[in-house]
């Protein structure tokens, strides 16, 4: 049985105006492995230095899986969806257990792993192995629902989409086909398409313009981080956050909603100290909102605290190599030192 025309028409475009220079196009599981990671909730161009870094200090699993979970979210920090890390750490850990260290070859084996699902799975699978697996992230997604005119959401139309996934999908050149499908809709099919320029463009159910996308309202939250430091300044308190939640696992500054319960969360650290002016705020901003911290200096008395540095605590000092913190925590802790 013959490619279909779907699939010749995209091999044809790719190999002329698709990617072929980014860092993770290898056959190497490891590394395609981690870029599918990466790639998931994050552009290309923000995942590329992320990567880099990453693999210079991890260049295996086994150096990934021997590593602590510090050492990985202190270089995962500003990438966000922290989870990711987390579940890469895990992963590895298992593929070194479970595994013997040697990636598997089957989406089973993928899907059992934390954090993949059968479209990371099958990108996996189909880069580094060439095995036939269909994709459906975002880019795919709105490329087989725009030419086949697919229109709602829910359980019923994500299995279509599967259906007509599996259908197009190449006999041979596995991988540059997934690279093709996602090129395509990076590149052409995005949320406002270049129609015009499109290969699939002749037999495409598409018609008309797409939504105008609209500028963004994001939530806004507020947030008090107290910068409480002893020795002169030489050291400031981190605490790691919960394991699941905004900024998992993370180490972060002691903090609490507004101004007025800076006291009592001094208290319950068990921490005297002279409460400074607060300093100027700072805004972050996230997929589903907006945050802006209010930095406050908190003075530790002399022998006052009850605060011991433990798994989830740490005394921090200035200059060292700053441990998996968060993103604007890094810049509050640049800005006080």
């Amino acid at each position: 049985m013959a490619d279909d025309a779907f699939a010749r028409t995209l091999l044809a475009w790719h190999a002329r105006h698709g990617r072929h220079d980014l860092p993770w196009q290898t056959p190497d599981p490891y590394k395609r492995w981690l870029a599918e990671v990466m790639l998931q909730q994050t552009t290309v161009a923000a995942a590329i230095p992320y990567f880099t870094r990453f693999t210079e200090r991890f260049p295996d699993v086994a150096t990934l899986a021997a590593a602590s979970l510090d050492d990985v979210l202190a270089l995962w920090a500003g990438l966000g969806y922290y989870a990711r890390a987390r579940n890469l750490h895990a992963s590895a850990r298992l593929i070194m257990t479970r595994h013997g260290g040697a990636f598997p070859r089957t989406l089973a084996a993928w899907t059992a792993l934390p954090g993949i699902g059968p479209s990371t799975a099958g990108a996996i699978v189909a880069f580094a192995f060439g095995v036939r697996a269909p994709i459906l992230d975002a880019n795919a997604r709105r490329v087989l629902r725009r030419f086949h005119g697919i229109e709602g959401q829910g359980t019923l139309v994500t299995q279509r989409l599967w259906e007509h996934a599996r259908a197009h999908l190449p006999r041979t050149r596995i991988a540059a086909y997934t690279q093709a499908i996602m090129d395509l809709g990076a590149l052409v099919c995005r949320a406002r398409p270049n129609c015009p320029v499109c290969p699939l463009a002749a037999t495409c159910a598409f018609e008309g313009e797409a939504p105008a996308v609209s500028a963004r309202t994001r939530p806004e939250r507020q947030a008090v981080m107290m910068l409480v430091h002893r020795r002169r300044g030489r050291e400031v308190l981190l605490l790691r956050r919960p394991p699941k939640g905004i900024w998992g696992g993370l180490w972060s500054l002691p903090e609490c909603a507004v101004l007025s319960d800076v006291p009592t969360r001094l208290t319950e650290l068990g921490i005297d100290g002279l409460v400074g002016a607060p300093g100027t705020p700072l805004r972050h901003v996230f997929t589903h909102f907006a945050l802006t911290i209010t930095p406050v200096p908190v003075a530790l008395r002399p022998r006052s605290c009850r605060a011991r540095a433990n798994g989830d605590i740490m005394w921090h000092p200035g200059g060292a190599p700053a441990p998996g913190v968060p993103a604007p925590v890094k810049r509050l802790l640049n800005q006080f030192w």
